[in-house]
């Protein structure tokens, strides 16, 4: 559950207040900020208006109202502020939201491209979603560095899964292998965090990773510029030698 800062809960407390969030996100140009911010970046408001598309006044009024329901932060850097999701929460509600969304309709060639790159490879919040994100996690598991289930989504039989879209039905363990293969290829995992989560992705309709180890992939991947995202966008671009390094590596052949 997303919600205002954390406040002692009263004895007359009632049931959670699902409306109160499905109101600030059902606005579609909160929607478009919320999703502008999904890959975990800071954006100014003037960026966030843009991505919008509407004006600076109409963004100001919108920010204020998802900072005050505790979905966004706001971060002063000199005179100017940005605004970021409050957390992984957020980020997870945003996926979930996208999982059992219908899928809007691309009317230009412009949005037809830009659809095709968020489904090839994008961030999810800190990790890598999409066709590679996905591929990712497919290949840690044939590798058996993770273990737990085969990366399937399985609605049928998921108790949660199939309608948060962050899952907990599978504990997926990194296996002593995995960390062997970690600490080789050089990923940080960041301490006080469970090593491995996952995410029920929204275009491929399977298991990609999160948690500490989606986190250090993502970072280990950067630094070795086999991806680079791209400004003022979710998505991410595979270079050719992250083509190459990810087939020698992984085992994944290159994401058209």
């Amino acid at each position: 559950m997303v919600s205002a800062p954390a406040q002692q809960p009263s004895r007359a407390s009632g049931d959670a207040d699902i409306a109160a969030v499905g109101a600030l996100v059902a606005d579609p140009t909160r929607a478009r900020i919320l999703l502008a911010l999904d890959d975990g970046r800071a954006l100014p408001a003037t960026r966030l208006a843009a991505e919008a598309g509407v004006s600076a006044a109409t963004t100001s009024n919108h920010l204020r109202k998802l900072v005050d329901a505790g979905l966004l932060v706001v971060e002063a850097h000199g005179r100017y502020r940005y605004y970021r999701l409050a957390g992984p929460d957020v980020g997870r509600l945003i996926e979930a939201l996208q999982q059992l969304a219908p899928v809007a309709p691309v009317r230009s060639l412009r949005e037809g491209t830009r659809a095709q790159a968020l489904r090839r490879a994008r961030t999810c919040y800190d990790h890598l979603a999409g066709q590679l994100g996905v591929a990712l996690m497919a290949a840690m598991l044939r590798r058996g560095y993770v273990t737990g289930a085969d990366g399937a989504f399985r609605p049928e039989t998921a108790s949660r899964d199939k309608r948060i879209g962050h899952g907990h039905d599978i504990d997926y363990q990194l296996s002593p292998e995995g960390q062997a293969f970690v600490t080789e290829f050089g990923v940080q995992l960041p301490p006080r965090r469970p090593v491995v989560r996952y995410c029920v992705d929204w275009s491929e309709q399977r298991h990609h990773l999160a948690g500490g180890l989606g986190w250090g992939l993502l970072q280990r991947l950067l630094d070795l510029d086999w991806i680079r995202r791209i400004p003022a966008a979710r998505t991410a671009r595979i270079t050719d030698a992250g083509h190459a390094g990810l087939n020698t590596t992984f085992g994944i052949p290159p994401i058209q």
